[in-house]
Order: structure tokens, then C-alpha cells, then sequence
């Protein structure tokens, strides 16, 4: 068990390292004397020359924003004028033009509103000759809040903690904050003016949608009033959701409050959008690193989604399917997914969508021997704890029960961190500083 515990950390390091934001953004963005360089799947997608722009400025929010403002440093040198980026607390780099604001994830706190005020305020500065750089990871949504009056910072904490724990998908919980917000929705574009504005990356979402990353402050909007509205029904959170965020949602749908700026608004002509990372380019160094172990690997997919408990049932019906007919690969087998999944919060326990994946999963591979799953976020935070996931095998439940552990009240109390941390079972990677959703591993041994 040691070995594939061994195996398991060479993979699930493997797969972080490919998704580092230093090596993403120096790899997308190229400076080659006073030509800027903007790569997409290795070829230039467009050119700037920097001596058209009087000033370099540099902004952003996310987990992963620190590395990745420290890679536009070393790129940019002393020709950044100043720049601003927010990211969650203890997701630091040392910069020396960009100013670092530290604030809360994923419910939001007064430093995130006070970092989004200042960002809108530098960028409220830049002229018609200025280039914006703008990095974005997960996380941004976040630690971005600015609500509209009368909505309170309060508001919007309890409405994104009832999406959060009713398991509303991210998608759809950026849909809401999106229509909460003065920065969100392509409203930091509107910001910016007629401002040059490269914006990059790290993706955090399933498919990629470039409009749900950090709720998209540098993209067009798709999503409307109504689709708000209807996420809200949707969930039974109408009436639940404090009256100033009700209002709001209705005005919005009734005409009297404007959507957020769509794809035919001109504010987008001087905004270039590109995905730096993602979660697939993860998964490809997970396999790619198992198979240099001698497993046979195969990524499932890169988009999956729903309830994390049905997905640690599935992963473990393809483990029973590995031992008893060799597909979809034969043992020794790794097999490798990701995307992010949620969990429908009921109890009052400690922990996250990793750790509950883990503790499902110890229920369905009892006994078998060969088997072991895990799940890891790659930003090394899953929920409000210090660990990034962890990882059941067919030891798991029997060595609980020695220990006079009813897994049964953990789950009802959706305290899968303590569960854990009692077997030992728990993954710290500590701070990553990079964030694309989830990697689950299965082996086979």
C-alpha cells in the first residue's frame, strides 16, 4: 500500500506542475524586444507593439493570479507602470510593481470589496493608449465582490452561501453572482474603456466557458436576469435570498435594471480573451506520469459534473469492472477524470467535494484489496480546510470500524474532513497557487 500511495502523490504532483501559472503565462505571452507575442496552440494569434502604449497596467483576481502576475513581471520588467491583483488569503507571490490585496474564498469579505474599488478605479484611469493586462483564475468570483446598492456584502455572502451548499453548480452560481455585481459579466471591460486589454486565464470550469471563469469580468455575458431568476427557482432560494438580492433579480427581469454588456457591445472590440490552463492539460500529465509508473491509463473525461456522491459510486463500479474484465484498461490501472462536482450540504460537519468523494467512495470498494481512489483540487484547498482532497482503498471502512468510527453519522453530518484526519486518509498539498477544478484518480493494482 505504500507503493501505490508513493504512485498516487507522483501523479496527482505530476498533474499540478503541468498547470503551473508561471509556465502557462510565459508560455502564451512571448516579448520579444518591444513586440508582445500573444500565442494560442503554439502559433502567434496577435501582435502588439508596446511602443504604441504609454502605460502597461495590471490587474486581475484568483487563486492562481499571484504566479501569474509573477510571470507578466518577469516578461514585463519596470515597463508595467502599476498594477492590482486580489487573490485568497495565503495565495501570495513577491511581486515589486504589482500591488497584492489579500481576501476571503469562497465567501466573500470587506478586502475583496475593497480590492475590486480599487481595480475599478485603475482601470476607470486608462486611457485610449494604455494596455491592460488582466489575469484571471477560479477563485475570482470571490474575491471580487462589489454589489450594487442596497445590496450589502452580507447579502451577497448568505446568497453565495445558499447556492453553495443547495450544490448549485458553478455555472450557475456565477450566473447569479454575475447579475449581483458592478465588475462581473463583462463589466470590468465596460471599466477599462477604450483601453487596450489582454485578459488570460487559468480555467476553473467545466468546458472551459469563458464567461463563468471568475464570472467573466472581462467577457460578454450570455446569461440573463432571467436565467438568474430561474436558478434561484430552481433551487427554492426565491424567497430564501435576502430581499435586496430578490429585487434586484426581479427589476432586472421586468426591463427596469440593463443586462450586463453582451457579445455585440462594442466595449469588447480592444478585449482579446484566452485560457492559458486547464483542467484536461492536468489530466494528460496524471496519465502521462502513470503510465511512466507502468500503469495502463486512460483519462475519462475532463468535464464531469453533479453529485459527488454519484460520482464516487460510478468511479467505483469501473474499479469492480477493471477486476472482473480488464476494461476499460487492464490492471495495473490508472484510471484519471476531473471536472468539479458538488455536494448537497445537510449536516454541520467540517470539509469539501474532494473529502466527501473519498469518504463515499470507502462504502462502495470494501474489500477490495487492489482497489484505491482519490480526489485532489489542484488549487490545494478543498472547502474551508486546510487539505486538498483524499483517498479511500479497500482498507478504509474496516480500519474505521476498528476504531469504533460510524461512517454513517459522518456522512449525514457531511463531516468527511474529521472522517479523514482520524484514518489518516487526508491529502495537504498546502497553497498551490494554481486552480483548474479537480483531478480524481482510481488504481487498480
Amino acid at each position: 500500500m505504500s507503493k501505490v500511495r508513493d504512485d498516487l502523490k507522483a501523479i496527482y504532483t505530476a498533474a499540478i506542475a503541468a498547470v503551473n501559472p508561471v509556465t502557462a503565462v510565459k508560455t502564451h505571452l512571448i516579448r520579444k524586444d518591444e513586440t508582445l507575442q500573444l500565442l494560442s496552440g503554439g502559433r502567434v494569434y496577435k501582435e502588439y507593439r508596446l511602443g504604441d502604449y504609454s502605460r502597461v497596467l495590471v490587474v486581475g483576481a484568483g487563486k492562481a493570479t499571484a504566479a501569474m502576475a509573477r510571470a507578466v513581471e518577469m516578461i514585463f520588467g519596470d515597463r508595467i507602470d502599476t498594477g492590482l491583483i486580489c487573490v485568497k488569503y495565503g495565495y501570495t507571490e513577491r511581486l515589486d510593481k504589482i500591488k497584492i490585496i489579500e481576501a476571503a474564498h469562497p465567501v466573500p469579505d470587506s478586502n475583496g470589496v475593497a480590492g475590486a474599488k480599487k481595480i475599478v478605479e485603475l482601470l476607470n484611469s486608462a486611457g485610449d493608449d494604455d494596455l491592460v493586462i488582466s489575469l484571471i483564475s477560479g477563485g475570482g468570483s470571490a474575491l471580487l465582490p462589489l454589489p450594487p446598492e442596497p445590496i450589502s456584502l452580507e447579502d451577497k455572502r448568505e446568497t453565495t452561501s445558499l447556492l453553495l451548499k443547495c450544490g448549485a453548480s458553478i455555472h450557475e452560481v456565477n450566473t447569479v453572482r454575475k447579475h449581483l455585481s458592478l465588475v462581473k459579466g463583462g463589466n470590468m471591460a465596460k471599466a477599462a474603456g477604450r483601453a487596450t486589454v489582454i485578459n488570460l486565464m487559468i480555467s476553473d470550469v467545466v468546458g472551459d466557458s469563458m464567461d463563468v471563469i471568475a464570472s467573466g469580468p472581462f467577457v460578454p455575458d450570455r446569461s440573463t436576469f432571467h436565467d438568474a431568476r430561474a436558478i434561484l427557482d430552481k433551487y427554492g432560494l426565491s424567497e430564501r435570498v435576502p430581499s435586496s438580492v430578490a429585487g434586484r433579480i426581479r427589476a432586472g427581469c421586468s426591463g427596469d435594471i440593463k443586462e450586463n454588456p453582451g457579445p455585440d457591445d462594442p466595449v469588447f472590440a480592444r478585449v482579446t480573451n484566452l485560457i492559458v490552463a486547464s483542467n484536461i492539460i492536468a489530466l494528460q500529465a496524471a496519465r502521462d506520469e502513470a503510465v511512466s509508473l507502468g500503469y495502463n491509463s486512460i483519462i475519462l473525461s475532463s468535464m464531469i459534473e453533479g453529485d459527488t456522491r454519484d460520482a464516487a459510486a460510478w468511479h467505483a463500479r469501473i474499479a469492480r469492472e477493471i477486476l472482473a474484465s480488464s476494461n476499460p484498461v487492464p490492471a495495473p490501472a490508472c484510471v484519471i477524470s476531473g471536472g468539479e462536482t458538488t455536494v448537497v450540504v445537510t449536516g454541520t460537519g467540517l470539509g469539501g467535494r474532494n473529502m466527501e468523494y473519498a469518504m463515499h467512495a470507502t462504502v462502495h470498494i470494501e474489500g477490495l484489496e487492489r482497489v484505491t481512489m482519490a480526489s485532489i483540487g489542484t488549487d490545494g484547498s478543498d472547502g474551508p480546510t486546510d487539505a486538498a482532497g483524499a483517498l479511500a482503498d479497500g482498507f478504509t471502512l474496516k480500519a474505521a470500524g476498528e476504531r469504533g468510527m460510524d461512517i454513517r453519522q459522518y456522512i449525514s453530518n457531511n463531516d468527511s474532513y474529521h472522517f479523514h484526519e482520524t484514518l489518516g486518509t487526508l491529502i495537504t498539498t498546502g497553497p498551490t497557487n494554481t486552480n483548474v477544478m479537480d483531478v480524481r484518480i482510481l488504481l487498480v493494482s
